[in-house]
């Protein structure tokens, strides 16, 4: 089949296996980027907490007694792990899931109009700053338009002048590599059938030989 032309198709396109198996690279791209928003989210939200609660932990406990120096060092870092892990997760998940939708909305508004352009990354920040304040009503649902529309303007220039740097955007990448294809498996299927043509004519040929013998001798 040649490459899809219309917008829905490459968006379907986007979700399936090639014929290595293997996942399109945009695909991979929102996967990877979801586990390190994860990764960032909760060394942003961990540690902060653990070094506040591993403070708060010393100075509440000054009256206490310990065994001993190094039980009081472990019972300050549990107190400070526990925060680490109940506050890195709540930013851990927020995090991977505003990237994830983020990535997703972007690459596929790439994908669907076949270019990447500033716009958008600032429709795709928009629609997920609405997204995650809408609970808070019109003006959490304005406010995260606004700050999610800022936030994607400059995250996608970002990423494009990375594309660039390497010469093609991903799109770009993916279009070329499956004209390749394309190419590649027509040429195939033309020398397959000019090889099955000779085939033909040569069988046509040993047959019909026969046939001019026999009419000759008699």
């Amino acid at each position: 089949a040649p490459p899809p032309q219309t917008g829905w198709e490459r968006l379907s396109e986007l979700w399936r296996r090639d014929e290595r198996q293997r996942y399109p690279e945009e695909t991979v791209a929102i996967i990877k980027s979801a586990f390190t928003g994860g990764v960032i989210g909760w060394v942003y939200g961990g540690l902060p907490a653990f070094y506040q609660a591993r403070k708060a932990f010393i100075e509440r406990s000054q009256g206490e007694l310990f065994q001993n120096r190094a039980d009081a060092v472990q019972s300050a870092h549990r107190a400070g792990l526990r925060s680490f892990i109940r506050y890195g997760w709540r930013w851990s998940w927020r995090v991977a899931a505003f990237v994830t939708i983020f990535n997703t909305v972007s690459t596929g508004l790439s994908v669907y109009r076949n270019k990447t352009t500033i716009s958008n990354f600032a429709s795709a920040g928009a629609f997920t700053g609405a997204l995650f304040r809408m609970h808070l009503g019109l003006q959490g649902l304005a406010g995260g338009f606004v700050f999610g529309t800022a936030f994607g303007i400059p995250a996608g220039g970002l990423l494009m002048m990375m594309q660039k740097l390497t010469g093609e955007t991903l799109q770009e990448k993916r279009n070329r590599e499956r004209r390749e294809l394309y190419e590649q498996k027509l040429a195939e299927w033309q020398s397959r059938l000019s090889v099955t043509e000779v085939l033909g004519e040569m069988e046509s040929n040993t047959q019909g030989r026969p046939e001019s013998e026999i009419a000759r001798v008699s």
